[in-house]
């Protein structure tokens, strides 16, 4: 399996959001990963791409389990998002993308205890 989408869907339609690939290297964990790439995709993309309504049936469980995290899985999810939110200032990404990261937390309801 390759590591670029691109290679996977070469014909990605306009209008859909894709957050960017990040690094083995980086130690993010895979399914905070995946979560955010989802979160992206549902949030991102163009009503021609994801039904709205569904879209925000899914980002509301997706939020209420993400609200469930607590002890060593918050605190690692909190150093996740303190990395990503660093690797993307060094690779310039764009300013709507950063803001995206610091405040995913707060924005999805999750405990900042």
């Amino acid at each position: 399996m390759s590591d670029q989408p691109e290679d996977t869907c070469p014909d990605l339609p306009e209008g859909a959001a894709l957050f960017p690939l990040i690094p083995v290297e980086l130690g993010i964990h895979p399914l905070l990963l995946a979560t955010l790439h989802a979160i992206v995709f549902f949030d991102g993309s163009d009503v021609a791409i994801v039904n709205e309504d569904a879209a925000n049936a899914s980002l509301t469980y997706i939020a209420t389990y993400l609200q469930r995290l607590q002890g060593p899985d918050l605190k690692r999810i909190r150093e996740d998002m303190d990395c990503l939110i660093a690797f993307g200032k060094e690779e310039g990404w764009p300013n709507e993308e950063l803001q995206f990261l610091k405040g995913f937390l707060q924005e999805f309801g999750i405990s900042q205890v």
